[in-house]
């Protein structure tokens, strides 16, 4: 597991433990180990601050406070391991948390609750999780039922101070033939979602959330999507592949061009995260190497240049 901070510290979760490389010094610390009978399954930095939410693989969601080396809280809800969080964009303090027991938990940090509010609509394990940039109360997660869902927080909000399980989406996709583990919200039109299908679909499709349309053209990969991140700095993709190319793969919006395909990885490309500049990817795989690649330009620069020959940087143990 690997997410990457807003101050620059990448925290990588293996195994038991979890540990962070500061990308400013390229020093390695340990923040943290799990229960014994635990295993790290999820990672996932507050938006500003040094926060960080580690879920785990009996149902924990444990938050620490990096800058103290000091866990604050440990929540509890979940049945089954935690393999996706988000933290909401306004506000910050909004967790959220997916399950393999199928339910979605929605958790303010700022209260003794452990969450306010469970979404209940998947019929697997909820695997992917992405708060929207604008609108900031939209809330997209997919399954391994193959469904997306956006969900509005404004509304589940109004449910919660009920006491009340709100546990209906405001849209219900169901387009793709597999999981949905990908997902990405534009950070250059409103409303606009991209999600990434598994080994039986291979596609990546497009939705105006404002409306609750599909759009019309989508991209077929021709390999399992792992993950989706858009570009801040230019309105461009990049999806991380698994079965059968392993690949990662530059997009241009709204064209969908293939801008490059970069390769290294021999196995499937699991994890990706991107640099609070923009500029870099580190994609982790099941190869047990984490890949540092320079792919997008600095924000506000025009032209098509790119160098995308290499990785940057590669690793089989980052102890």
């Amino acid at each position: 597991m690997v997410d990457w901070s807003s101050l620059n510290l990448l925290a990588v979760g293996l195994g038991k433990s979890v540990y962070l490389w500061n990308a400013s010094t390229s020093q390695v610390t340990s923040l943290c180990d799990v229960s014994p009978s635990e295993m790290v399954t999820s990672l996932s930095w507050m938006s500003r601050g040094t926060h960080l939410a580690v879920g785990s693989s009996e149902g924990s969601v444990t938050l620490w406070d990096v800058a103290k080396q000091r866990k604050i809280r440990t929540f509890l809800g979940h049945k089954a391991r935690v393999g996706t969080m988000a933290w909401g964009q306004s506000p910050q303090w909004i967790l959220t948390t997916g399950s393999r027991d199928r339910t979605i938990l929605q958790r303010d940090v700022r209260t003794e609750k452990h969450f306010v509010s469970r979404l209940s609509a998947h019929k697997q394990e909820v695997c992917g999780l992405k708060w929207g940039y604008n609108p900031a109360n939209l809330l997209a997660s997919g399954g391994n039922d193959n469904k997306l869902f956006v969900w509005d927080q404004r509304i589940t909000k109004e449910d919660s101070q009920k006491n009340q399980t709100f546990s209906m989406p405001l849209y219900s996709f169901l387009s793709h033939k597999a999981a949905v583990k990908g997902l990405t919200w534009s950070p250059h039109q409103r409303g606009l979602l991209a999600s990434g299908g598994g080994t039986a679909d291979q596609c990546i499709r497009f939705w105006n959330t404002i409306t609750g349309q599909e759009l019309p053209n989508f991209i077929d990969t021709g390999s399992q999507v792992c993950n989706i991140a858009w570009s801040k700095n230019v309105n461009e993709l990049v999806s991380t592949h698994g079965y059968s190319q392993n690949q990662i793969t530059v997009w241009s919006y709204p064209s969908l061009n293939q801008i490059a395909t970069l390769t290294g990885h021999t196995m499937r490309v699991l994890y990706l995260s991107v640099s609070p500049d923009g500029q870099t990817i580190v994609t982790g795989a099941g190869d047990e190497t984490l890949r540092f690649w320079s792919i997008f330009p600095k924000a506000k620069v025009t032209g098509s240049g790119r160098d995308l020959t290499s990785s940057l940087y590669s690793s089989n143990d980052i102890r």
